[in-house]
């Protein structure tokens, strides 16, 4: 088997690459292949040293999708993205690469089975940014996808594409609706949503972060474990379980700020809580204001997908993975 991971020197991407690396037979084939992308040079595991090869390229420019594609890969992950805040504030940037690089692939795919039949596996990810206030309770996944940012839009987009290539058989995908991923290891990003595993990560490494919302502020999460967990179980799903509506929102747990925060103090105490300093940002309230917060995601469960219960269960998932179970 041949695997192709798009924006593998991202975070998700990384660690996804070093899963694969772990369990040759994930996918139920031995993978003799392995091909990484991104527009810097993706790392790559000791373990896949012999199989794996390197692409440095940005899917949006003029021939980038079509040369991978030539590769025949038998399973994708598209991972690439430009992360909300910097689709937001850089419209044209999120729009080359959210949408018309998504674009790119999904033709790359379609010219190569026109020339020998090709049909691969495309796990796409998506993102609950799809969807815009005014919300119900808990969104399910019959709710209207009426995004109110670009991100959001470009990746609205890209799920009724991946829905279309399906349908006309071009290739068999499903797209994952991915809560935010919380805490993410490594340096703030431009994410809007970044704050929420500041306000964790730092604290636990004995530094300051600021917090730029309210207390109140509810979302919806999922650990960087889960959402490996996530790719491993769309790549290994029987697709014709899905029917015609190939994008599910994942599993996640609905908690406020006060409740991250809460169970940090639970976990490494009052003196990582105070660490945390309140700066009131209007822009960053804004964007997160029209996210959801709490998914009714019965349909996704129901297919085998499976995430955290409870914040002091996420952090302690982050402790395990990136701090060698130690604060």
């Amino acid at each position: 088997m041949h695997v192709l991971v798009i924006g593998a020197a991202g975070m998700l991407g990384r660690k996804l690459t070093e899963r694969i690396a772990s369990d040759s037979g994930l996918f139920g084939d031995d993978i003799d292949r392995v091909t990484l992308v991104d527009v810097i040079e993706p790392p790559v595991p000791a373990e896949l040293s012999a199989v794996a090869r390197t692409m440095t390229l940005d899917l949006s420019e003029d021939g980038a999708a079509d040369t991978v594609i030539a590769l025949r890969p038998d399973l994708i992950f598209h991972l690439a993205a430009i992360v909300s805040g910097e689709a937001e504030a850089d419209f044209d940037k999120g729009y080359r690469v959210n949408l018309d690089g998504t674009r790119l692939l999904f033709e790359a795919i379609r010219a190569e089975g026109l020339r020998q039949p090709y049909r691969p596996r495309l796990v796409f990810t998506s993102s609950i940014a799809v969807f815009g206030a005014p919300f119900p309770d808990r969104i399910g996944d019959d709710f209207l996808a009426a995004p109110l940012t670009s991100y959001g839009t470009q990746k609205a987009i890209g799920e009724l594409l991946l829905a279309d290539y399906s349908r006309r058989g071009l290739f068999d995908g499903i797209g994952l609706r991915l809560p935010t991923i919380c805490i993410r290891p490594g340096k703030p990003n431009k994410a809007a949503s970044g704050f929420f595993s500041n306000i964790l990560r730092e604290p636990l490494i004995g530094e300051e972060a600021v917090l730029p919302v309210e207390d109140s502020v509810r979302h919806w999460f999922a650990s960087p474990r889960a959402a490996i967990g996530f790719f491993i179980h769309a790549a290994r799903l029987d697709l014709a379980r899905l029917g015609p509506r190939r994008t599910l929102s994942m599993p996640g747990l609905s908690a406020t700020v006060g409740e991250e925060i809460a169970a940090l103090g639970r976990i490494a105490g009052a003196k990582a809580v105070r660490l945390i300093r309140r700066e009131p940002d209007p822009a960053i309230a804004k964007i997160v204001a029209g996210w959801p917060a709490d998914f009714d995601t019965r349909r996704a469960n129901s297919l085998g997908f499976r995430a955290e219960t409870g914040f002091d269960e996420l952090i302690r998932a982050h402790i395990d993975d990136e701090l060698d179970g130690r604060i």
